[in-house]
């Protein structure tokens, strides 16, 4: 079973699509047919049942598809080995990141490795930091840099590289920018919060509830920057990184503190790449950004 074969068959799995599979694979949509067509001719087995539009995986294709990823991973894993019997750095290397992690702290660290390596296939993945560290626990990414989990998975090794203090923060004419910042006062006003479940979040209820209170009208963003602009218009009050309060007004409440760490996670038992293992000495040599006064 060649791997290319195996790689269409799960894009197609993945997505419940030929075209979208293709748009995955970065090939056109009769290769991936054609891949996908191969491997069924090859087990005399169909994958997939197509009727009309809708895609649908076989009993067939149903026992393939761990064994299809263990394949791959196997594989994936033996390259490592022997990338790393030399001093190369090449070869791919998928990472995993949230937008605001991705935006805000990784450029300078991404610009500086993509030319000292120009030989590293760098696959950048956005994604929100609990689908991060999950798709790393899960080998489908090398590694994950995200606002990292109180209590990660024993399956994962984590290392903190930038602290990010929050807080509390209102447009300048909101109505709470202009009298004393209570529990009460707050309670009186829509948050606007990340959503439920979200380790900012956790972090968020965990901090106000030592205030005796939690936020009862939420709006809810996965995006820092849309709860930024949102903010900013006056929609309610929210809690944001100190490095994005430029032009907001910080509220004051007494004892409230709220601190988040931002940094890598891999799998435990992940072989590192030469490309890895230069990637995460990069990130920890990485210095913050100013936060705006």
């Amino acid at each position: 079973m060649l791997p290319e074969n195996l790689k269409a068959f799960l894009a197609v799995a993945n997505t419940g699509s030929f075209s979208e599979a293709a748009q995955t694979l970065h090939l056109t949509q009769p290769a991936v047919s054609k891949r996908v067509a191969a491997l069924e001719s090859e087990l005399g087995q169909r994958l997939f049942d197509r009727i009309g539009r809708r895609i649908s995986v076989t009993e067939a294709g149903r026992v393939l598809l761990p064994r299809a990823r263990l394949i791959l991973e196997d594989l994936a894993e033996t390259r490592r080995l022997l990338d790393n019997l030399s001093d190369r750095v090449e070869g791919p290397l998928v990472l995993a990141t949230s937008h605001h992690v991705g935006l805000r702290r990784l450029p300078p660290v991404l610009k500086t490795f993509a030319r000292r390596y120009p030989a590293v296939e760098l696959d950048i993945r956005f994604m929100e930091s609990e689908e991060a560290c999950r798709a790393a626990e899960l080998g489908q990414v090398d590694l994950a840099v995200v606002t990292l989990p109180e209590q990660p998975s024993p399956l994962l090794t984590r290392q903190r590289i930038w602290d990010d203090p929050l807080a509390a923060m209102v447009a300048k004419d909101h109505p709470l920018a202009s009298r004393t910042c209570t529990p009460e006062a707050l309670s009186g006003y829509p948050a606007i919060l990340p959503p439920e479940g979200t380790f900012t979040r956790r972090l968020v209820n965990a901090a106000f509830s030592t205030q005796g209170m939690a936020p009862t009208r939420v709006l809810e963003t996965h995006y820092l920057e849309t709860l930024q602009m949102m903010i900013s218009i006056g929609l309610g009050w929210g809690v944001l990184p100190l490095s994005m309060g430029a032009g907001l007004h910080h509220l004051d409440l007494p004892g409230l503190t709220m601190h988040r760490e931002l940094g890598w996670v891999t799998h435990r038992d992940r072989t590192r790449s030469n490309a890895a293992s230069v990637m995460l000495a990069m990130l920890e040599g990485a210095d913050a950004p100013s936060d705006p006064a």
